[in-house]
């Protein structure tokens, strides 16, 4: 499991911010919400990473209880989102639901 250390600082990507509203409906403050939540459950995603940028994964739920999957990565000491969209995955949401 990965841990952040607090206080928290978030770098967003404009394409990626609109990306995600684009696609998702998700917004910056749901989002940065997911890193806050006392079960959210954090993951290494090696199969997307490179040599240059460890990729993670975290999966939790917003203030309203929405579910949510996100990838991002550490840069220069700040939390750059890559992707955030609805848990929708049955197996995503069993393994958040078993933890809670």
């Amino acid at each position: 499991m990965i841990f952040i250390k607090e206080p928290i600082e978030f770098e967003w990507d404009q394409g990626n911010e609109e990306k995600n509203w684009e696609k998702h409906k998700v917004n910056i403050k749901e989002t940065e919400e997911i890193f806050f939540d006392k079960d959210k459950q954090e993951y290494p995603d090696p199969e997307h990473s490179n040599k240059n940028e460890e990729r993670k994964i975290v999966v939790g739920a917003t203030k309203n209880k929405r579910l949510l999957f996100i990838v991002y990565i550490i840069r220069n000491g700040k939390v750059r989102i890559i992707s955030a969209r609805d848990l929708n995955k049955k197996k995503e949401k069993e393994l958040y639901e078993e933890a809670t």
